[in-house]
């Protein structure tokens, strides 16, 4: 059945709806106000300058050890300088020209990294953002969800830094069934009324179509079944390779990638041959599969944590599940890693509940990765399949002033990335 009688909405006409929800979301200049004093509470915590006003987005961290993740130097006794947001300069004490009157956190006795990027995320409330920040996620990927939230969560961080990561929206999945998802958008309803679903080439131009005129960044969609249900079997495909080149031909179109949902090793074929930009979970690829990954550059996002979540589930299913699967996607990750398939660290966090992304670094560790190498993963790497090389992943002058202090070394014990001491967005400390 033809769904393309009529075309997608205008993009400048969503847009003012989408800021229009991101602005209730965000609680109006309120919220923003609030993060900024909160800010400058915790930054009061270490030391600040005598007679100084916190101006926010202008901070000195110094004192404590720098680690540069694309370099792996470390600086001792190091300072970073961020006005306006964003890194002025970094470097060792006496070599850094610290500006006066600046709020200064004191990072003595403590690790700086930049802040952690999460490239496989859910976030579809305000809590769940904010929550993804104070452990470290200073930007994020969005996996979709349901009804355009992450569209607002979006915009909720660049009107608040503090109180969100920066994010790359994917809008609603592209999946045979779309259920109550039809209704996130008016344009999407035809599509309920499809006897086989969304499957026809016409009816996953339309949702791609819908997704990019909503404002997504990237376009999410799934070559096999869900993992995380019982009564679905993930080695099952539901998409072939020529309905998946098709998702990623409309995207592709408006200058997007895909990334995709998967698990059997034919469905990650089929979804790498298709042309998506990452694969998603992937724990039976292949070495066939791998070897045309690193061909094409597409990244592969294990979502160990996800699939370790699964193995402590209270279903009997699921769990045998995960025991079965983890130990198949840690070997499939350091064959990845020893091919020089590009990682990205992804935590698939979603319902309600925000994993570490520091959680995702230890795991990359324990598949046999070396602590700088799992680090990359969620810095300079996933930095690099967001588009954010020169944004986010290090702290160096023109990076984005977001960095997490550290109890401990993460390249003895990566562990310590999963609860940071302070957790700065845009050069303001997130409460």
């Amino acid at each position: 059945m033809c769904v393309e009688g009529t075309p997608p909405p205008s993009s400048k006409l969503t847009r003012r709806g989408v800021l229009a929800g991101a602005a209730a979301l965000a609680g109006t200049l309120a919220a923003a106000g609030h993060a900024t004093a909160a800010g400058a509470h915790r930054a009061d915590s270490g030391r600040r300058s005598p007679g100084t006003t916190p101006r926010p987005g202008h901070l000195v961290i110094e004192g404590g050890t720098l680690l540069d993740p694309a370099t792996g130097e470390v600086t001792e006794n190091a300072v970073v300088v961020i006005e306006d947001g964003t890194v002025r300069t970094a470097g060792r004490r006496g070599a850094v020209a610290v500006p006066q009157g600046v709020e200064v956190l004191d990072a003595h006795g403590r690790w700086i990294l930049p802040g952690l990027v999460d490239a496989h995320i859910h976030l579809s409330t305000a809590a769940e953002a904010r929550d993804a920040v104070r452990k470290g996620a200073t930007s994020a990927r969005s996996g979709s969800t349901f009804f355009y939230q992450d569209i607002a969560v979006r915009e909720l961080a660049r009107h608040s830094p503090a109180l969100a990561p920066r994010l790359t929206a994917a809008g609603v999945f592209v999946t045979p069934d779309l259920g109550d998802t039809v209704l996130a958008d008016p344009d999407l309803t035809p599509l309920a009324r499809l006897k086989d679903g969304v499957r026809s080439p016409e009816a996953l131009r339309r949702v791609v179509e819908v997704n990019l005129a909503r404002g997504a960044d990237v376009i999410k969609t799934r070559v096999n079944e869900r993992a995380g249900l019982p009564e679905q079997d993930p080695l099952a495909q539901v998409y072939s390779r020529d309905q998946l080149a098709e998702i990623v031909a409309a995207a592709r179109r408006r200058g997007k990638g895909v990334l995709c949902h998967s698990y059997s090793e034919q469905g990650c074929h089929d979804a790498v041959m298709a042309g998506i930009r990452s694969l998603e979970h992937g724990a039976f690829v292949g070495e066939r599969t791998l070897h045309e990954m690193r061909r094409r550059g597409t990244y592969f996002t294990p979502t160990l944590t996800a699939i370790a979540g699964l193995a402590e589930s209270s279903d009997p299913v699921l769990a045998e599940r995960g025991r079965t699967y983890l130990p198949v996607l840690k070997r499939a990750v350091l064959a990845a890693h020893e091919l020089g398939v590009p990682l990205a660290a992804g935590t698939d966090s979603s319902g309600g509940v925000v994993d570490p992304i520091g959680g995702e670094v230890e795991l990359m560790h324990s598949a046999g990765l070396s602590p700088l190498d799992a680090i990359r993963t969620a810095t300079t790497g996933a930095a690099r399949l967001l588009g954010l090389t020169g944004t986010a992943g290090r702290l160096t002058r023109g990076h984005t002033g977001d960095a997490l202090l550290l109890s401990g070394d993460p390249l003895t014990d990566p562990a310590v990335l999963k609860r940071p001491v302070a957790v700065v967005r845009a050069g303001v400390v997130a409460a």
